[in-house]
């Protein structure tokens, strides 16, 4: 099983015990903002298993009408992911939250509430701890917002993301309730779930820019580029490297087509004996280039001899 596949079912089974446990508290205390974060839990939930969904898709051999397989069904279902986090998450939290405003209700028996979120806290850092720790393998030296634009696999962040603003949703939730009942106001509950559901939204709107660029195509790293020009540049019958053109199919599935312009006089078998031993350097540094095109700027000129 994949790292990323294993925090997947983490985060699933540790939102599965929190949301059955903030429902249950909600239904008999009458916490809006405990409603907003069992609502919370049961998106993170379905995510979850969306997520493990588009795993499952992109894993398909390629066919007749996928030549380049189906790695983008990741991608695909990662931006569902987060249009329901937006839509049902952030929609969902901030209505209950304006309801309350709106008709407001004194929830009961807090003690139990603030049970449950410290009890939800212990399971969201768990899923968050193994969230990072996968996370923290790619990012490297770079930022985290760095990494996060870079990584081709949204499974490595979106867990990280989603967890985190679980536990940001938690101490809203928790401060929305001890300031209700430390000043005997009850919009501070419906304020708290309202402030959830606008975090939600923007956890949402940062997950759906990100993947639409992978949806759309994005191309390797600069650095991934750069190697990839020097490997062709390497050889002894490549004069130029013009174009390195890249695109991502899926997290390790990279598709390169290249524009070389060859050395002159080179005969047609010594010319194919050059692309094929390109082609083996190339996968042979980097795994995840499946597919290459190499095409000459000047083969026409070339004096090929048959």
């Amino acid at each position: 099983m994949a790292e990323s596949t294993r925090v997947i079912y983490a985060a699933i089974a540790a939102n599965l015990a929190i949301c059955a446990i903030k429902f249950a508290a909600a239904s008999f205390t009458g916490s809006s903002a405990m409603i907003s974060e069992g609502i919370h839990s049961l998106v993170d939930t379905g995510n979850g298993g969306l997520l493990l969904l588009g795993e499952h898709k992109s894993q398909k051999p390629a066919d007749a009408e996928h030549p380049f397989g189906h790695g983008k069904e990741l991608y695909f279902w990662s931006l569902i992911v987060a249009v329901v986090i937006f839509a049902v998450g952030g929609g969902i939290s901030a209505y209950e939250g304006l309801l309350h405003i709106l008709h407001p209700k004194p929830p009961e028996n807090t003690t139990w509430n603030f049970i449950v979120l410290a009890l939800a806290f212990l399971f969201e850092a768990g899923s968050f701890a193994l969230a990072a720790k996968s996370f923290n393998k790619t990012k490297r030296e770079a930022g985290i917002w760095q990494t996060i634009h870079r990584s081709k696999d949204p499974t490595t962040f979106m867990i990280l993301l989603e967890d985190s603003a679980a536990l940001v949703g938690l101490l809203v939730a928790a401060a929305g309730i001890y300031l209700t009942v430390r000043l005997h106001n009850p919009y501070f509950d419906g304020a708290a779930s309202v402030v959830i559901g606008i975090l939600l939204a923007l956890i949402a709107v940062l997950l759906a820019y990100e993947t639409k660029g992978l949806l759309i195509g994005e191309g390797a790293d600069p650095d991934t580029v750069k190697a990839l020009r020097q490997t062709a540049a390497s050889d002894p019958n490549v004069e130029k490297v013009n174009r390195v053109l890249t695109m991502y199919f899926g997290p390790n599935t990279i598709l390169l087509a290249m524009d070389l312009r060859f050395r002159q006089n080179l005969s047609a078998a010594d010319l194919e004996a050059t692309v094929k031993r390109l082609e083996a350097r190339i996968r042979k540094n980097n795994e995840k280039v499946k597919h290459i095109f190499i095409e000459s700027d000047s083969i026409s000129e070339q004096e090929v001899k048959g």
